[in-house]
């Protein structure tokens, strides 16, 4: 007989187990930062601004870091755009953003993969792997142009399905490009009172939420078309 310790069920029970605590360990972080506010963001922009000529890279360094805990992005990229101006600011927020995307799915990898593999199985884990070595950063990307899904929650599943740094690094930089210039000039345009900024960022968000959307509702189509049994027709 199997050791009831050795066995898959008891197992099974312990990867749903780990990545439950996972689970809940980030919805912890969410509530924290997104609702009940507890980082000072303000106190942080003050802390970066005294760092004088290392401040760009203070704020690079302390978004990464607090994206990954689910501090809004839209708030750390309006601020990037409060101190540093709309053209040194996108350089800024993107680059925190990648930061993020890195810090998340390493996190990610790290605590759920070994759990995520062992649920999905070895052949289906196997596929996953083969289609994110084939479209894993376009994955990336896209889910960049998705409205409503939080970023640092997407990176840190991308982590447990194993989705590699390089393609979060340059997946997190192509996709993150339009509302970098959204949320850093609308923040610029708050300190230095710019209409035309303001108006330029709600546009291209507009844009940006349209092809986010139909995008979306392509990709579900076409993965609901693979996985419907093929249907035959009737003699």
């Amino acid at each position: 007989m199997v050791d009831n310790d050795g066995s898959p069920q008891t197992s099974r029970r312990r990867h749903i187990a780990r990545l439950a605590v996972f689970a809940g360990f980030l919805l912890g972080l969410w509530y924290l930062a997104a609702i009940a506010r507890v980082v000072d963001v303000e106190a942080m922009r003050r802390a970066v601004s005294a760092t004088g000529p290392a401040a760009s890279l203070t704020y690079v360094v302390a978004s990464a870091v607090l994206g990954a805990l689910f501090v809004p992005g839209p708030v750390l990229a309006a601020g990037s755009g409060l101190l540093f101006g709309p053209l040194q600011g996108i350089f800024v927020t993107l680059g925190a953003t990648v930061g993020t995307a890195i810090v998340a799915s390493f996190v990610g990898r790290r605590a759920g993969r070994d759990s995520a593999r062992a649920l999905l199985g070895t052949n289906r884990a196997d596929r996953i792997d083969a289609l994110i070595e084939r479209r894993g950063l376009w994955a990336v990307v896209g889910q960049r142009f998705v409205p409503g899904i939080s970023d640092a929650l997407a990176s840190y599943a991308f982590g447990a399905f194993g989705v590699p740094l390089w393609q979060m690094a340059v997946g997190a930089l192509i996709g993150s490009l339009p509302r970098a210039f959204v949320y850093t000039t609308l923040g610029a345009a708050i300190g230095d009172r710019s209409s035309p900024l303001a108006y330029a960022a709600i546009a291209v968000w507009c844009v940006t939420a349209i092809i986010g959307v139909f995008a979306a509702r392509r990709g579900y189509r076409t993965w609901r078309d693979q996985h419907q049994p093929s249907q035959r027709p009737r003699r």
